[in-house]
């Protein structure tokens, strides 16, 4: 992510939000307005949606530029058509494709799911748990702040069984439990590792393999746990990292 910072100090105190930020980036006004209504601004932390907005002195101003290598300005394509796989007054469950951010990032760059599931319902709706940009699969929503509450104790307390597939290097164990816990991996921002030997978050994920030859593995994956890339960082601890998974190293990816 590209993102740019200043504070609001001299000319840019009293100074309309887009105003301050077209300057600052050397931008015409009409696309600083524009970062600011498609959610790309902050100021003092905050996501600002008003670039006639006046700034105060010493507010800290962060713009992002550029996300997943696409700016906020570019014009993305349309989602994919929702596809719901159940629906009544209190549960909606779709199919997530891979692609897709399950929510709105920092910098608001194309739909996410959630956008599409409230264009669906007409309101915003009550997200209760993620799967990442690239993972498919069933996301349930809640219709009413009822429902979503429910939902949310359900995946917190571990009433929600959650099943995952993925394909992986060759090598994976018939199958166990992987328990080590997950810490930021201060060598590679973004990315989670699995070690006993930093003082991570406890994580736990059952697996059983249910292919395998000299290329490839297929596993199921049941986490008892749902912390952030827990089965990626869990499936590279074990040697066979999913195919693909450029962040972790999968075969087949660029990184």
């Amino acid at each position: 992510m590209k993102r740019r910072t200043f504070r609001s100090e001299g000319a840019h105190v009293g100074r309309a939000l887009a105003d301050a930020v077209a300057a600052e980036l050397g931008l015409p006004v009409a696309d600083a307005r524009r970062l600011v209504e498609v959610g790309a601004v902050y100021v003092a932390g905050r996501r600002a949606r008003d670039g006639a907005a006046r700034l105060q002195a010493a507010q800290v101003v962060t713009v992002v530029l550029e996300e997943a290598g696409q700016s906020p300005l570019e014009a993305s394509g349309p989602p994919a058509p929702l596809r719901v796989l159940f629906e009544d007054e209190d549960v909606l469950a779709v199919d997530k494709p891979a692609g897709l951010n399950a929510q709105p990032t920092e910098g608001r760059v194309g739909a996410s799911l959630v956008d599409v599931v409230g264009a669906h319902l007409g309101r915003p709706a009550g997200l209760v748990h993620r799967l990442d940009r690239e993972t498919s699969g069933v996301t349930v929503f809640g219709k009413s702040a009822q429902a979503t509450s429910a939902l949310a104790e359900a995946f917190r307390e571990g009433t929600a069984r959650k099943r995952y597939l993925a394909a992986t290097g060759p090598g994976l164990p018939e199958g166990g439990t992987v328990d080590l816990p997950l810490s930021k991996d201060p060598s590679r921002p973004g990315r989670w590792r699995a070690t006993r030997s930093a003082n991570g978050v406890p994580a736990w994920t059952d697996y059983r393999r249910l292919f395998a030859s000299e290329a490839f593995c297929l596993v199921e994956l049941l986490p008892r746990t749902g912390r952030t890339h827990q089965l990626r960082a869990h499936l590279t601890a074990l040697g066979t990292p999913i195919l693909g998974d450029a962040r972790y190293g999968g075969a087949g990816s660029a990184g």
